[in-house]
């Protein structure tokens, strides 16, 4: 199950883990122009913990769920115009 949120600055997706078995915690997805923060709470820690990512990492993130294995790097729109 997951909510969307629209903020003035953000977009927030909180990703709710319904597994029959054991749970994780919610991950809370905090969408901005110029990048995308990840939250989850650590129960061991006490304490959320926080990942950023550039927009870039988001769109190498995207490509690689439907890649097989290896290394990879996305070219700009324009380079492979100039090919």
């Amino acid at each position: 199950m997951f909510s969307i949120e629209h903020e003035f600055d953000s977009s927030i997706i909180t990703l709710v883990d319904e597994a029959q078995s054991v749970a994780q915690e919610d991950v809370v997805i905090n969408a901005f122009a110029e990048c995308i923060t990840l939250e989850q709470f650590n129960p061991r820690l006490n304490r959320a913990e926080k990942i950023t990512l550039s927009m870039e990492q988001v769109r190498d993130l995207a490509a690689a769920l439907d890649l097989p294995e290896g290394v990879y790097r996305i070219r700009p729109e324009e380079d492979e115009k100039e090919s």
